[in-house]
């Protein structure tokens, strides 16, 4: 016997209800934990937004640095041949050594209470019998400010008895204070790194090069 299509079951056979509805749920439920997730991110940038403005004001008033030292000049103690002969490398008072030295390279920075960071590479004799060696020196630093061109100048020098010795490759670093402190500024600034065990003169074996500060 052959069965009849009625209506209803064609319907029932040909139609089967999509779940619209629970795709439409599961979107609006996204929709709204990503709105509620920005919402709480809103509200929790908004409350850590004073406390990074008080730590990057903090970082300004902590980093005082106000002079930068990026390479360094090695001592030819001559620095002219005048009518009566040599003229010796003297820089603001400060005399030269008898060898030449030279440096691969130093970074200093200066801070507006004194502390002063200088890193030094490769600071040796250029000349003697010595050459390419540290000569057994020990060095410390001075910042020399003062109009130019004869001053009057002022010294801020590290601590002699400080001084600290040049390894064997003439690798260094100081890590001190100057004194007095340059709290007022430092006008045409000269960073000279000096011998300590060369006395009384100290003369200066290398100077540093300004960085300009944006």
């Amino acid at each position: 016997m052959k069965r009849k299509n009625t209506p209803h079951s064609v319907l029932s056979e040909t139609q089967s209800p999509p779940p619209v509805r629970e795709a439409i749920d599961y979107c609006e439920t996204g929709a709204v934990g990503r709105r509620s997730f920005l919402r709480k991110m809103g509200i929790a940038g908004a409350s850590l937004a004073p406390v990074l403005a008080l730590l990057v004001a903090s970082s300004a008033i902590a980093d005082d640095t106000f002079l930068k030292f990026k390479g360094g000049i090695g001592v030819i103690p001559v620095s002219s041949i005048g009518p009566t002969g040599p003229v010796a490398n003297v820089v603001r008072n400060i005399p030269p050594p008898g060898e030449p030295w030279v440096i691969r390279a130093l970074s200093a920075e200066v801070k507006a209470d004194g502390r002063i960071h200088v890193e030094g590479r490769g600071l040796l004799l250029a000349g003697g019998n010595a050459i390419a060696m540290n000569g057994g020196q020990s060095v410390f630093a001075t910042l020399i400010c003062g109009p130019l061109p004869s001053g009057p100048f002022t010294f801020h020098s590290t601590p002699v008895g400080s001084a600290v010795p040049l390894a064997a490759d003439g690798d260094f670093r100081i890590d001190d204070i100057l004194s007095p402190a340059p709290s007022n500024g430092c006008d045409n600034p000269v960073l000279l790194i000096r011998s300590a065990t060369i006395s009384p003169s100290h003369p200066w074996f290398a100077a540093g090069i300004p960085l300009v500060i944006e």
